[in-house]
C-alpha cells in the first residue's frame, strides 16, 4: 500500500502536544530530548497564548511533527508493518505545509540532523516574526480565510489590492483560499466578500501575512542563514508547497542539490502554498492513504474536500498512533 505523509503546519498548537508521545514512544522521547527542555516545556506546558507566538509555534510544531513521524516508524516496525517487512506500508511521497515541509525534508534525508533542522526553523520563525512588524513593533499584516470557487476569491482580491500588499497565498482546496496583505487591504477584501454572492470570510489567528511580498526580508534573511548549510537530495519524493510537485523538478543538471533547495526554502516564505495540486499530484501518483502527523487534524481535512475518496489517517497522540496502526494492520491484512 502506498502512503502519503503529511506534517502539520503553524495554526495546529495546542496546549500539551506530544506530551503521550513523548510518554509512550522511546523514539519520540528521544527527538522531544534532542529538542531540549525549553520545547519540552513548551510543548506540553506551554499556554496558548505562548504558542501562537509565531517564533514558538515553528519550533514547538517542527519538533512534535518529527517526533509523530519517529513514533509511527517505531510502530510500524513494532507491529512488521514497514515496508522492509514484506509487503507493509510504503512511504511513497511527503509533503508538510509551509512550516510542516522543514519536517518533511527532515524525514526525506535533504537535513542532515534534527538538530539543525530545529535551529533553521528557529531563525525562520524569529525573521517571519520580524517582517509581519512594522518600526513601531505593531502588526502590519493579517490574513483571511475565504470560501468560494477559487477564481471569484482571485477576482476578489484583485479588486481590494488598490495598490497594497494583498495577495492568494494558500490554497488549501477547491473552495478554500487564504489571502494575506496589509490590515487595510485585508479589511477591504473582508467587505468585497461579504457583497460578493457565493463567497464569505473567516479572519485567521495569525501574527502576519505570510507566504506574501511582505515576507521579502525574512525570506533574504533565511537565504543567508542556508548559504554555507548542506542540504541531500531526498530519499523519499517531496512534494514542494511551490509547485505542488516533486521538489527536484524543474533542478538543472549542473546545480547542486543543496543550492536547489536552499533556492527553493528562501522562495517558499514569500510564495503561496499550492496544497490543493500538492494533494491532487499525490493521489496521481498513486498514494492511497494519507497519514497526518504532528498537532491537528486541519490537513486531512483539507485532503477530504481535495479527493472525498481518499483514506486519511491522524497521528498527533499516542491514542492517534494506535488507532492507526491498527487500521494499517487490517488494510495490509485484506491486501495480503
Amino acid at each position: 500500500m502506498k502512503a502519503g505523509l503529511l506534517f502539520a503546519g503553524q495554526g495546529a498548537q495546542y496546549e500539551g502536544m506530544g506530551k503521550s508521545l513523548y510518554d509512550a514512544y522511546p523514539a519520540a522521547r528521544g527527538i522531544f530530548d534532542r529538542a531540549g527542555d525549553e520545547i519540552k516545556r513548551l510543548c506540553f506546558a506551554g499556554t496558548r497564548a505562548d504558542l501562537r507566538q509565531t517564533h514558538i509555534t515553528q519550533p514547538t510544531v517542527f519538533t512534535v511533527d518529527v517526533a509523530a513521524y519517529a513514533a509511527l516508524r517505531e510502530g510500524l516496525a513494532r507491529e512488521g508493518l514497514a515496508e522492509a517487512d514484506g509487503g507493509g506500508l510504503a512511504i511513497a511521497g511527503l509533503a508538510g505545509f509551509s512550516l510542516g515541509e522543514y519536517a518533511a525534508l527532515t524525514a526525506a534525508g535533504c537535513i542532515a540532523d534534527f538538530e539543525s533542522a530545529l535551529a533553521l526553523v528557529e531563525k525562520r520563525g524569529a525573521y517571519m516574526a520580524e517582517a509581519g512588524r512594522d518600526a513601531a513593533g505593531e502588526q502590519k499584516g493579517a490574513m483571511l480565510a475565504v470560501f468560494g470557487e477559487r477564481q471569484a476569491v482571485l477576482e476578489a482580491v484583485a479588486s481590494a489590492r488598490a495598490g497594497d500588499i494583498l495577495e492568494a497565498v494558500n490554497f488549501n482546496a477547491p473552495t478554500q483560499t487564504v489571502a494575506a496583505g496589509d490590515l487595510a487591504a485585508i479589511d477591504r477584501l473582508r467587505k468585497r466578500v461579504k457583497e460578493t454572492d457565493g463567497l464569505k470570510a473567516v479572519p485567521l489567528n495569525v501574527s502576519a501575512a505570510f507566504h506574501s511580498p511582505m515576507m521579502e526580508p525574512a525570506s533574504e534573511r533565511l537565504a543567508e542563514a542556508v548559504r554555507d548549510m548542506d542540504f541531500s537530495a531526498p530519499r523519499v519524493r517531496v512534494y514542494a508547497n511551490t509547485t505542488g510537485r516533486d521538489l527536484t523538478e524543474g533542478k538543472p543538471a549542473a546545480l547542486s542539490d543543496a543550492a536547489w533547495i536552499r533556492a527553493r526554502l528562501a522562495l517558499q516564505l514569500k510564495s503561496p502554498v499550492y496544497w490543493q495540486e500538492t494533494i491532487e499530484n499525490m493521489a496521481a501518483d498513486g498514494i492511497e492513504l494519507f497519514i497526518e502527523l504532528g498537532p491537528g487534524q486541519t490537513l486531512t481535512g483539507l485532503v477530504k474536500k481535495i479527493s472525498p475518496k481518499a483514506r486519511t489517517l491522524n497521528v498527533a497522540e499516542a491514542e492517534g498512533l494506535e488507532s492507526a496502526l491498527s487500521s494499517i494492520k487490517e488494510e495490509i491484512g485484506c491486501a495480503r
